[in-house]
């Protein structure tokens, strides 16, 4: 049996230096994550500090995250729409669309779970 080039520790460590590239390619070159951080590092820890207790916290601040995660996906797909080819293509559109759409619907789940658990 073959015996693998990578042991597990060394498999995490190459993990998050790409994660670590990956954060700081958005932060640099995506405006959007930028804004959704800043708005993510405001409505956190108030999400921590509104909640009543442990679920409350969770619920509230777990939507903010989820804009966060959403944003990277959709900020990959767009990258990966434009190292494909810049000419307009009704399919790449579409993907950009959509990526937005999902962005669009984490940020109406992060207001609607925050008007149900804080009225």
């Amino acid at each position: 049996m073959d015996r693998p080039k990578f042991g597990a520790a060394n498999r995490i460590w190459r993990a998050c230096g790409a994660s670590y590239r990956g954060y700081r390619g958005a932060f640099k070159g995506e405006a959007a994550f930028r804004q959704e951080l800043v708005v993510a590092l405001v409505v956190a820890p108030l999400g921590l500090y509104l909640g009543k207790n442990g679920m409350e916290r969770a619920l509230l601040v777990a939507p903010v995250v989820l804009v966060l995660v959403v944003e990277l996906i959709n900020s990959a797909i767009e990258a990966t729409v434009d190292r494909v080819g810049l000419e307009l293509h009704e399919l790449s559109g579409l993907a950009k669309d959509l990526g937005s759409a999902a962005v669009l619907t984490s940020f109406v789940l992060l207001g609607l779970t925050w008007l149900l658990v804080l009225l």
